[in-house]
């Protein structure tokens, strides 16, 4: 049977190191990344890839930087067949590229060459995409740039966030794997060299890409708002303090007022200008409270809110 190392550390690996398991490869090790602190408390937590792992008793390897690490040199020495990777987190050295017979390959949550990098799902949305995709392909060492062996797309439905479609590409991530690998233990793969022409990057998201314009039109404000739910949240600005938006929808109101400014205020919403029509706010969470609907924020710290006060 084909040896493989697997690596992956968020939930979107979990369904894929799980087929692994199931379909009977011999998984030598999995890799992922060091248990990290979170929460307020900043209570050690381990990778949901390594919990999965450890509940298959499989054995883990956490280096906090491959590419100088003694985990490096073991997975070496354990001489796989195969390395698999989804969602690792790192960049693969050379030298473990080089040393598998069947290569390293990588399942990609975008239609590659579109959206290389570490946040494809979230900028997918984020741009209005109508659709994205998995893709399988052979690692090299520039960033998800290898020749591509399978692909797979789904549409972005309207109400699709960046949570669920994490779980639906993670599940058609591990269906295409399963459905892949068998030609690339036989050596009959296709192998296709990517369009750089095409190539678009989907760097790690950064917090100026999290803060609302309000300038920007009602439908790109609800994709950016979507594209950050449930993390790590688009925000915006109230009475000089941080406010997130964790939900919301493009609002049917025909008020008008300048971008930023409550042009209505119902029960359980209220709306808000934008560079083009209004954006009703539905869920959210003022500096210092907890996530909350809109009605109770109105029924509550946000009951003195007025028509003609400004979100910047």
């Amino acid at each position: 049977m084909t040896k493989i190392v697997f690596m992956g550390t968020p939930d979107f690996s979990v369904p894929i190191l799980r087929m692994l398991h199931e379909e009977g490869y011999e998984i030598l090790a999995v890799v992922t990344q060091p248990d990290r602190p979170v929460g307020r408390k900043r209570v050690l937590t381990p990778p949901p890839v390594k919990e999965e792992a450890l509940r298959l008793g499989l054995k883990v390897l956490q280096p906090e930087k491959l590419k100088v690490s003694e985990e490096l040199e073991e997975i070496l020495r354990l001489n796989p067949d195969l390395v698999v990777t989804a969602a690792f987190g790192q960049i693969l050295p050379k030298e473990l590229l080089d040393a598998p017979r069947l290569g390293c390959i990588n399942v990609h949550a975008s239609l590659l060459p579109k959206y290389r990098g570490g946040a494809p799902i979230h900028q997918a949305i984020m741009d209005g995409e109508e659709k994205t995709g998995v893709t399988i392909m052979y690692m090299a060492e520039k960033l998800d740039a290898g020749d591509i062996i399978s692909q797979r797309e789904i549409p972005i439905e309207e109400m699709d966030h960046t949570g669920i479609l994490f779980e639906k590409l993670s599940l058609l991530g591990r269906d295409l794997l399963k459905d892949t690998l068998p030609s690339i233990i036989a050596g009959t793969n296709a192998r296709i060299p990517q369009d750089e022409s095409k190539a678009t990057f989907a760097h790690n998201i950064t917090r100026e890409q999290e803060r609302i314009d309000w300038s920007k039109s009602a439908r790109e404000i609800y994709n950016q708002v979507r594209g950050l739910h449930p993390w790590p949240v688009a925000y915006t600005t109230y009475k000089g303090e941080n406010m997130k938006i964790w939900w919301a929808k493009i609002g049917d109101s025909n008020a008008k007022g300048q971008p930023g400014e409550v042009v209505k205020i119902a029960k359980n919403y209220f709306e808000v200008a934008t560079g083009e029509g209004t954006l009703a706010i539905l869920e959210l969470q003022p500096a210092g409270k907890k996530r909350m609907s809109a009605e109770d924020f109105l029924r509550g710290v946000g009951s003195k809110l007025q028509i003609g006060e400004v979100f910047e």
